[in-house]
């Protein structure tokens, strides 16, 4: 069975860093792509940035120049390093594993628990 378990979350004032963690675990043969996304209460869950095997990066325009994104394949990790954080940034954080592959299912996308980042002004 596969999971993914995010950690990092937690308070942090405008202009201050947050680095969020996520490990996926289980019978695990590849990960085409690792990723954050969020959702506020009310809104559409939006990516905010995304990795893929072989380390091409997208970001939400939000993001750029103050989020980075990076993986170990060996590990099926996924981190994100958020600095100089806006009250905008306020959300929940949700890791993603997309076409995700095990000894049993050919591909399948994942979802974390989440984890709320709160950004003060």
């Amino acid at each position: 069975q596969v999971q993914l378990v995010e950690s990092g979350g937690g308070l942090v004032q405008a202009g201050g860093s947050l680095r969020l963690s996520c490990a996926a675990s289980g019978s695990i043969l590849s990960i085409q792509s690792m990723g954050w996304y969020r959702q506020v209460p009310g809104s559409q869950r939006e990516l905010v940035a995304r990795i893929d095997s072989g380390g091409r990066t997208d970001y939400a325009d939000s993001v750029k120049g103050r989020f980075t994104i990076s993986r170990a394949n060996a590990k099926n990790t996924v981190d994100l390093q958020m600095n100089s954080l806006k009250p905008e940034d306020t959300a929940v954080y949700y890791c993603n594993a997309d076409r995700l592959r095990t000894t049993t299912i050919l591909s399948r996308t994942y979802w974390g628990q989440g984890t709320q980042v709160t950004v003060s002004s």
